[in-house]
């Protein structure tokens, strides 16, 4: 599989999962969200909403409240239920080309609606920076959008389609990105116009 070599040490995998694979996934996901339910997460302090929905994987998952901030938790925070297993497909892709000894504790699933986006920011909600963050697309293309690790430095878009892996590491372990659009009807994958996008991350040291 061919990887290509992004600025500050990013890679990215074009094609690296199949239209099988990637239909394996997208039914192993909705499985999750139906004992994990897809929330709306929402700002620190403000608590305005996010554009995205979103839910978990694994030991730890991802949540933000206005009152609480970001953090880690191991339970839904409505359902109060320990988040579903990371699906064996994601552990094997974070074997393949993490390069990193220890498994992802988390694995975050986003679905972008068609009109939702993902504005800059850093993942370092996380005590662990040594380990890499790897995402996979499924669904319609996204514009993708990374710099380096200040604000102000400059970024790079590309677009990311069904199927592609994306890895943060070395120097683009802290790097700014977000998504800036989504294309639909670029994909047939999902039922409707959309992107679920899946963050493999290692929490803890």
């Amino acid at each position: 599989m061919q990887v290509e070599d992004l600025p500050y040490g990013a890679k990215w995998v074009p094609q690296c999962l199949d239209r099988l694979e990637q239909e394996a996934l997208v039914d192993q996901i909705r499985q999750i969200a139906a004992e994990a339910p897809l929330f709306v997460p929402r700002m620190p302090k403000t608590g305005k909403p996010m554009s995205v929905r979103m839910t978990n994987c694994g030991p730890l998952g991802w949540v933000t409240t206005k009152e609480e901030g970001y953090r880690y938790q191991s339970k839904h925070p409505e359902t109060g239920r320990p988040w579903p297993d990371i699906p064996q497909k994601l552990l094997e892709l974070w074997s393949e080309y993490a390069d990193y000894p220890l498994p992802p504790q988390a694995c975050l699933v986003n679905f972008y609606e068609a009109s939702a986006k993902m504005g800059l920011h850093q993942d370092k909600d996380e005590e662990n920076f040594e380990a890499p963050v790897l995402s996979i697309s499924l669904g319609d293309t996204c514009l993708f959008r990374i710099g380096g690790k200040n604000r102000k430095d400059p970024t790079r878009s590309f677009k990311l389609t069904s199927g592609d892996v994306m890895l943060l590491t070395n120097d683009s372990r802290l790097a700014y990105h977000g998504v800036d659009r989504i294309y639909p009807g670029t994909s047939s994958l999902l039922k409707r116009a959309g992107r679920i996008n899946l963050t493999l991350r290692r929490v803890l040291q």
